[in-house]
């Protein structure tokens, strides 16, 4: 008999997968999820933007004169400014470090997390390797999935090294995780970055 992808008696935080560089599609599958590798249906708001028009400028100074070798100089720079301004533009809270304990597999804490009109929006920022924070990512979307009220809403997600971003959904009815195939860049994309982020918070 196979063995489980992992020991289901043992205790998990979200980074320890992270770090454990399992097949995704098989840690997914531990849980009862499935992912789909495609171009995610994003939609894009259409409001006004004035209010960031100085954040892309701000963006490319920060650049110039910050270092970016590690994870928490990258979410300082090029994470938390697009967060914050639109946190204040959408008069919503940003939770940083946000604590979530569901299951002894299950639990850790969340790099920023958003909730507005029952729409829910995870962010987990990553030096380097996409590819792992993204299996981190869907473990933690499960983990609200398991979490939250039952509700058809899908779940939103991003991984991001800071100047790359890319989107997941987790639908909450299938139980599949979309892996968007697009990278959103930053600063070059901010405002495209922006029209999304506004769109999933306010739908």
């Amino acid at each position: 008999m196979r063995r489980p992808i992992i020991d289901p008696n043992q205790s998990y935080s979200f980074r320890d997968y992270f770090e454990m560089n399992v097949p995704i599609d098989e840690l997914l599958a531990y849980f009862g999820y499935t992912r789909q590798v495609e171009s995610c249906v994003l939609r894009k708001s259409t409001t006004d933007l004035t209010y960031f028009a100085g954040l892309k400028g701000q963006l490319e100074s920060y650049l110039r004169i910050a270092d970016l070798t590690t994870e928490s100089t990258r979410r300082e720079v090029l994470v938390a400014p697009i967060l914050l301004n639109l946190g204040v533009f959408l008069q919503t809270k940003i939770q940083m470090e946000y604590p979530l304990h569901v299951t002894h597999q299950l639990k850790g804490k969340v790099d920023y997390f958003l909730r507005r009109n029952g729409n829910l929006l995870i962010i987990e920022a990553k030096h380097d390797d996409m590819t792992r924070g993204f299996t981190q990512l869907a473990v933690e979307l499960i983990a609200f999935d398991q979490w939250l009220d039952a509700d058809d809403k899908p779940l939103y997600g991003i991984i991001t090294m800071g100047d790359a971003w890319r989107f997941a959904i987790l639908d909450r009815v299938t139980k599949q995780i979309c892996q968007d195939i697009h990278l959103y860049r930053v600063p070059d994309d901010v405002e495209e970055l922006l029209r999304i982020l506004i769109a999933i918070l306010e739908s």
